[in-house]
C-alpha cells in the first residue's frame, strides 16, 4: 500500500487480508475456459495465493487452480478468483479461493501449520 492512500478503502483492504500468509515457490497450473498456463506462487493463506510474474487476467476471472504443496505429493484442486493485479513493473495477481473442497482445505492448512512453525 502506498502511503496517503488508505482513505475508504483501507477498512475493505484489511478485512481480505486476515489470513496470514506464507513465503513459497511453487508452480500453479491455472485454467480458464480457453487456456491453460503454468505460474509461480510467491505466498499462500488459508483464502488464496499469489501469483509472480505473471501478467494479470481481469479482476473477477474465475480460475481453476492445480498445485502441489512444498513436501506434499497429492496436488490441490481449488476455484478462485482473481482479485487483485498490478502495474506493468510489478506483475503479479492476487487469487481469491472462491471453492475449496474439504480435503483441499486440510492439506492447506497441514502445510500452513508446518510452514508457521518452520519460520519462527
Amino acid at each position: 500500500m502506498s502511503g496517503g492512500q488508505s482513505g475508504s478503502r483501507g477498512p475493505a483492504r484489511e478485512e481480505r487480508r486476515q489470513a496470514e500468509r506464507i513465503s513459497l515457490e511453487m508452480w500453479v497450473e491455472e485454467k480458464t475456459d480457453n487456456e491453460r498456463y503454468f505460474r509461480r506462487a510467491g505466498n499462500l493463506s488459508r483464502g488464496g495465493l499469489r501469483l509472480d510474474h505473471t501478467i494479470p487476467l481481469p479482476q473477477g476471472t474465475h480460475v481453476n487452480l492445480t498445485f502441489t504443496l512444498p513436501g506434499d505429493s497429492t496436488p490441490v484442486e481449488v476455484l478462485g478468483e482473481i482479485v487483485s493485479g498490478s502495474g506493468p513493473d510489478d506483475l503479479q495477481m492476487g487469487v481469491k479461493f472462491v471453492n475449496v473442497g474439504e480435503a483441499a482445505r486440510t492439506q492447506i492448512d497441514k502445510y500452513l501449520s508446518r510452514a508457521g512453525s518452520a519460520s519462527k
